[in-house]
């Protein structure tokens, strides 16, 4: 096994597809085919999966490509430290599910630090692409929730990809809003008023369990719901069907502006407290511009927790 090996298979993963690693590698298709294939048979494990639809990445692949992945960045680190002679740029990437203020801290972050000195990178997807993230070393935070309902299935999943979940502050459940809504002026919103009106959800893809849903009360029969792939579409649906999500209520005037609203929702039988923390890999200590963002993530919602 070769670092140029590692190289290539990193590559193939992160273009999804042989052809278009081929090109970014300046090698002949055939060449890394046959370069991924002894590397294959020298590990006695399928990395990639060749389909009628290009290549997927097998379990056992996810597993090796993450170590592959800091084999890779060491060895650029060493070049750049002790062969190329350049100063080392400070690297941060945060994955998450659709938080506005999630967003909002990162931004502030990358306000307060140098741009030239450092590289960030901030990725707003679906939850099992937050955990897929930090698990493969794309991200070194994850910012998600959990509750009474998906918290023994969510942590059981955190365990088997070898990261760990910390607790941030909680939040009561909120309904979010247009102000334009007929419900939006009221103190406080209960289940059967929002009937008739769409329940909108962000999309999980093929990852599509109740336990990745970001909403809460994820398994109700809901009249209407309506899924999207991201928050502009999801506010757009907001004004211009009157639909509304379920969410720990913490908003960004400062990015969506300040004609949404977040009301409380009255207390069902039993409470549903929403638990916001971040996941990272165990046994890595935190860098610290990780620690800045989650000072600044904490600071701006201090006063909005519950």
């Amino acid at each position: 096994m070769t670092l140029q090996q590692l190289h290539y298979a990193v590559k193939i993963a992160d273009m999804k597809s042989m052809n278009k690693a081929a090109a970014e590698l300046y090698v002949s298709q055939p060449a890394l085919s046959s370069t991924i294939k002894d590397l294959e048979e020298e590990l006695q494990i399928e990395i990639f999966l060749r389909t009628n639809r290009g290549i997927q990445i097998s379990p056992e692949g996810e597993e090796f490509l993450g170590y592959a992945r800091q084999m890779v960045e060491l060895n650029h680190m060493i070049e750049e430290r002790y062969i190329e002679k350049k100063k080392k740029k400070s690297k941060f990437s945060v994955s998450m599910q659709h938080y506005s203020f999630a967003v909002e801290a990162f931004i502030q972050l990358a306000q307060e630090l140098s741009l030239e000195d450092f590289e960030l990178a901030v990725n707003e997807t679906k939850t099992h692409e937050v955990i897929e993230n930090v698990r493969n070393y794309r991200s070194e935070l994850g910012i998600l929730y959990v509750n009474d309902f998906n918290r023994k299935a969510l942590m059981k999943i955190f365990g088997e990809n070898e990261v760990e979940f910390v607790e941030l502050f909680q939040c009561d459940v909120y309904v979010y809003l247009s102000k334009t809504h007929p419900l939006a002026s009221r103190e406080s919103i209960n289940i059967e008023e929002l009937k008739d009106y769409p329940c909108l959800s962000f999309e999980q893809g093929e990852k599509n369990s109740f336990y990745f849903a970001e909403e809460v009360l994820s398994t109700m029969e809901y009249k209407q719901i309506i899924k999207a792939n991201d928050r502009a579409t999801m506010l757009n649906l907001m004004v211009g069907m009157n639909g509304y999500t379920l969410c720990c209520g913490l908003i960004s005037d400062k990015l969506n502006g300040g004609q949404y609203a977040a009301v409380p929702l009255k207390q069902q039988e039993t409470s549903d407290v929403m638990v916001i923390g971040y996941i990272k890999r165990k046994g890595f200590p935190l860098s610290e511009i990780a620690k800045k963002y989650l000072y600044l993530l904490v600071e701006m919602t201090k006063d909005q927790g519950k």
